[in-house]
């Protein structure tokens, strides 16, 4: 009996949403190469890496606790700590691509420089070493925490000013020991740093300047780290936020109690702040806050309200673009809002055979997102999944869209929202109208195998 040829990939990055979609696609006998530019798998989650892309500070412990993050087929250890450090989620992801035979189908060293799709809808992948190679799919997975925003002030800052991105710990990039410091932001990274920088012993004086206030959630509530007492998805939303932000707001109070600004907006209308330290430095006066930056003068920086203070660094705690450089066409590329609508969050109609894998903002986590979401890409390239009409994919998307995005203000934060729970409840669904839709098909390969040689499936 014949075997059907199956399609050759590409998969671009071994952070986890690539090496968790290539054993996927292993174990469903489909070829892939997977190019990382570093010297070793983990993207975001390696320290130091040397591609520089890495956001790790050495103080950083994740905010989604091990029973959320763990991958469903390769448990965490069982003497982790409810939140690990980043070294721990190093080693895991390290002992996941050993356990599964991974490492030695990933070629290290290698960066995809450009990806072009041809005029017959191949994909051209141009790598630094100069060699160009020919595949049936693309799967991007590049990330979304490296490509550092920086906003704009008039004037200019004569000290050391850099991104969270560059961060490392007190001492480094530049130390801020016995030094007056701005962190800018009021996300998870300002809230470990400016925790960690507002300490006695280090910074002089430690200035949050922010925008707008915002809610800070607990890693604890009633003594379980709070993102373990999620509400089944099956509860509606209306209700379920409204249950959600009962719990919350009794376990937190006001955010004016601690000195911080009054928040414009209700709890989980913004993409959660978690720390479990900020209030406590910010009600002991260890951090101070200021509103948006007005100016920029020299060893001095000034504040919306008038205010102006002496100012030794500044570190942006201001988030990142998505950015894909090794595409050229405007048609795969977030628009000037930071706006870049997939259906289920990783495809673009009338492209079949393209995937952008974690790119997301899921509630509570991103580690094993793209774990789940590589279900419908093997099944789809194998030929057991069929995607929907592309207008009918035009019409999920704004749907899910208006579902994940609708409790959030409007900012260019908030635009790749999801709730993990409700996106995988969902995913399962469309997985099984998929292989209706396969079967009335006949299990044809939605994308043939045409790209150089065929492999085919043992």
């Amino acid at each position: 009996m014949s075997v059907k040829a199956l399609p050759r990939v590409c998969i671009i990055g071994a952070g986890c949403s690539g090496f968790t979609t290539a054993k996927r696609l292993k174990d469903q006998g489909i070829a892939y190469d997977c190019f990382e530019m570093s010297d070793d798998i983990g993207g975001n989650w390696y320290y130091r890496n040397p591609n520089g892309l890495s956001a790790c500070y050495d103080s950083l412990h994740i905010d989604t606790s091990k029973w959320r993050l763990a991958f469903e087929d390769f448990p965490v250890p069982a003497d982790w700590p409810d939140f690990p450090h980043h070294s721990q989620i190093f080693q895991y992801f390290k002992d996941y691509v050993a356990h599964f035979g991974l490492r030695e189908t990933i070629t290290f060293n290698t960066a995809v420089t450009r990806a072009a799709r041809t005029s017959d809808g191949l994909w051209d992948i141009t790598l630094s070493t100069g060699e160009t190679r020919q595949y049936d799919a693309l799967v991007v997975g590049n990330g979304h925490h490296w490509d550092e925003r920086v906003p704009e002030y008039p004037g200019t800052f004569d000290g050391p000013a850099f991104h969270s991105h560059r961060y490392r710990g007190p001492f480094d990039p530049v130390d801020m020991r016995g030094k007056n410091v701005v962190v800018v932001g009021m996300g998870n990274s300002a809230m470990d740093i400016a925790s960690e920088l507002s300490q006695r012993s280090m910074a002089r004086n430690l200035w949050v300047s922010t925008r707008r206030g915002v809610w800070v959630l607990p890693k604890y509530v009633g003594g379980k780290p709070s993102d373990k007492a999620a509400l089944p998805p099956f509860i509606p939303r209306p209700i379920a936020l409204a249950l959600s932000r009962m719990i919350v707001g009794r376990a937190i109070g006001r955010m004016e109690d601690y000195g911080l600004p009054k928040p414009d907006h209700k709890i989980l209308e913004a993409h959660p702040s978690v720390s479990g330290e900020f209030l406590t430095r910010a009600g002991c006066g260890d951090v101070k806050m200021k509103p948006a930056i007005a100016a920029l003068e020299g060893k001095q920086v000034r504040f919306t309200d008038g205010s102006v203070e002496d100012v030794d660094a500044i570190v942006y705690a201001t988030g990142y673009k998505i950015s894909f450089p090794f595409f050229d066409d405007p048609a795969i590329l977030p628009d000037a809002e930071h706006r870049f609508p997939l259906f289920k969050r990783m495809m673009k109609p009338g492209i079949p055979n393209l995937f952008f894998m974690g790119l997301a903002q899921p509630l509570p986590t991103l580690v094993n997102f793209a774990e789940q979401q590589s279900k419908l890409v093997a099944a789809y390239l194998s030929g057991a999944y069929h995607l929907p009409a592309p207008s009918e994919m035009e019409v999920v998307m704004a749907r899910d869209e208006a579902y994940y995005l609708g409790p959030f203000y409007k900012s260019a934060r908030h635009t790749i929202q999801v709730d993990f729970s409700h996106y995988v409840r969902d995913l399962i669904k469309e997985l099984k109208r998929g292989a209706v839709r396969s079967r009335s098909a006949g299990q044809a390969l939605p994308v043939p195998a045409r790209a150089g040689e065929s492999r085919h499936a043992a």
